[in-house]
């Protein structure tokens, strides 16, 4: 059984559409890296926008998460992973959810009953407990020692912004021991684990902080797809599931290793080079830099190839080739992207791996002038230095210090990192945070003008251009298109003189809704085709632009200002970037 394909077969069986999952990059949003949930890039219609394919939709969705990069080495924490929701666009509430989550859980999957327990909220002063939750699970038999009440910090959603839409949640747990389960739940015990969270959007929050009924209540629930096939292989390590086994086995191949004593390393090459996979897999066209998910993804290509290196794997060798195309072949069937992009992620892989080799060597100079000065310790700001500059792994620092009888100030080092960390974590948080909220006005503007521009771009330049991404602030915006070389003064001009008309002339912006098929047929562009079901929305720009869209945009061009570009420039190999802002 996949447990991919039976939640979305049990969820079609009750009328919700299988939508497919978003690229793992935003669109158009400046917060966020990546997405990090399966409801993230159903924000605009979880805030009261239609969506084309209806008000009962169900997916599986490609997430990546930052704040425990750190973390990753353990048994249950990865980069990459896969979120299983489904939804209710102002459709079914309460009732109906949690008796679908039951009878998925304990029909489809035979989970046995006396394993499931419940979180549901507790109430405070803005909202009470959450009793509509409890009467339902009640009916399904779960008795009240199998009932935990807690407060907002646990079972609570939103709002994504000061205010907004949020409500209650109540958490699923399933006892993932071999011991006698307890009669009465502790959501403190470890041997519970949550597997499946259902969230009410029940509630409005205005500027004053008061919380009001929404007439058009939400459900978006969100199942683990690691986490709950660890659960039901009966494993309490994610990477002895069938999910991770073959990409673990290929690894003790290449190492000549067992598994066992050397899970740390195993566990973060496994791990850092599916994520890669994906990040340069993504349509996007990202590619390993110094900034922002080019960054991330460099980081975690290089952080797999130094575990490559202390379990014995030849880097020389193509072994990070072997990894990524047993990755590719178990995912391709669901992720189809992967193999069309197969040569795009080969390259990056290879080349990030030279490219770091030489690091290693400019990283080992470094570390010969730090040892001339160092009085036979280094300290901790040399050490970082050798971590954050020059890409040197602490590990290696220590192995040659040890061979040189240097002590190594470790302790020093892990404040700094810790410190390092901490600065991460917080700008990541915050661009998660960010990402959820609403879009301000300026923003709707300027994403409305990366159609024009992309049209003018067509013109200018030649119809086969095509976005490649973009970023927007309500400072500016960033349009990456695919063209490999430097634009001219004279076609930077002209381009921009074209969006200026276009803006002047005052053309309504319409929005469409049809089938895909006869989107395609009309000629409308689409950055990321896989992303969109059946049934899709347009936006429509006179005859000037036709796009695959979710919104939102001006009502007419008139309301956009005057457009200027401040900066063109190359973004990756076959791929230009415009900065532009809106005066």
């Amino acid at each position: 059984m996949n447990l991919k394909d039976e939640y979305i077969k049990f969820f079609e069986s009750k009328d919700h559409h299988h939508i497919p999952s978003a690229p793992v990059i935003p669109e158009n949003d400046p917060t966020c890296l990546f997405n990090t949930a399966g409801m993230q890039p159903l924000v605009p219609y979880l805030m009261g926008e239609e969506h084309p394919n209806g008000t009962r939709l169900v997916s599986y969705q490609k997430c990546i998460r930052l704040t425990d990069l750190d973390e990753v080495g353990d048994k249950t924490h990865h980069t990459f992973f896969e979120m299983l929701g489904n939804w209710s666009l102002g459709d079914y509430f309460k009732e109906e959810s949690i008796d679908y989550s039951y009878e998925f859980l304990t029909k489809v999957l035979n989970i046995p009953h006396e394993k499931l327990a419940v979180t549901v909220f507790k109430g405070d002063e803005n909202s009470p407990v959450d009793e509509e939750s409890v009467k339902h699970w009640k009916n399904h038999g779960i008795k009240d020692e199998r009932i935990a009440y807690l407060g907002k910090e646990d079972n609570w959603w939103g709002p994504a912004g000061e205010t907004g839409p949020c409500g209650p949640d109540s958490e699923i747990f399933y006892f993932n021991s071999k011991d006698e389960v307890p009669l009465k739940f502790d959501p403190e015990d470890k041997r519970w684990v949550e597997i499946w969270n259902n969230v009410f959007m029940e509630f409005y929050k205005d500027e004053k902080g008061n919380f009001s009924k929404l007439k058009k209540q939400n459900v978006d629930t969100g199942m683990g797809y690691e986490r709950t096939v660890a659960v039901l292989e009966g494993v309490d390590d994610n990477y002895k599931t069938s999910i991770w086994t073959p990409i673990i086995k290929k690894i003790e191949e290449l190492s000549k290793l067992p598994y066992e004593n050397n899970e740390k390393s195993m566990r973060i090459v496994a791990d850092h080079i599916r994520t890669s996979v994906f990040i340069a897999g993504d349509d996007s066209g990202i590619v390993p830099s110094n900034t922002d998910q080019g960054y991330i993804l460099r980081r975690l290509i290089r952080r797999a190839i130094n575990h490559a290196r202390k379990l014995g794997i030849d880097l020389n060798s193509n072994w990070e080739q072997e990894l990524l195309l047993l990755i590719i072949e178990m995912y391709k069937p669901y992720y189809n992207e992967l193999e069309r992009n197969k040569n795009v992620i080969s390259e990056v892989l290879k080349n990030e791996k030279i490219k770091f080799s030489k690091t290693i060597d400019k990283g080992l100079k470094e570390f010969e002038k730090v040892v001339l000065r160092s009085e036979n310790i280094i300290n901790k700001d040399d050490a970082f230095k050798l971590y954050d500059t020059y890409g040197f792994p602490i590990e290696l620092t220590l192995e040659l210090a040890t061979e040189m009888d240097i002590t190594v100030d470790t302790e020093g080092f892990k404040e700094k990192f810790i410190e390092h960390q901490e600065k991460s974590r917080a700008g990541s948080e915050k661009r998660f945070k960010g990402g959820m909220g609403g879009d301000s006005y300026q923003n709707i503007k300027y994403h409305t003008c990366t159609h024009l521009l992309n049209a003018a771009l067509k013109k200018v330049l030649a119809p086969t251009v095509h976005q490649k991404g973009s970023n927007i602030t309500d400072e500016r915006m960033r349009f990456d298109f695919s063209w490999d070389k430097k634009m001219t003064d004279e076609e930077k001009e002209k381009t921009e003189k074209l969006v200026n008309e276009y803006i002047q002339m005052g053309i309504p912006v319409e929005k469409l809704e049809m089938k895909k098929e006869e989107a395609l047929k009309l000629g409308a562009e689409a950055m990321f085709l896989d992303k969109y079901g059946e049934d899709v929305t347009l936006y429509k720009i006179g005859d000037i632009s036709l796009e695959f869209c979710g919104g939102p945009h001006v009502k007419n061009t008139n309301e956009l200002g005057t457009f200027e570009i401040i900066k063109e420039e190359a973004s990756s190999s076959g791929v230009r970037r415009i900065k532009a802002i809106l005066k």
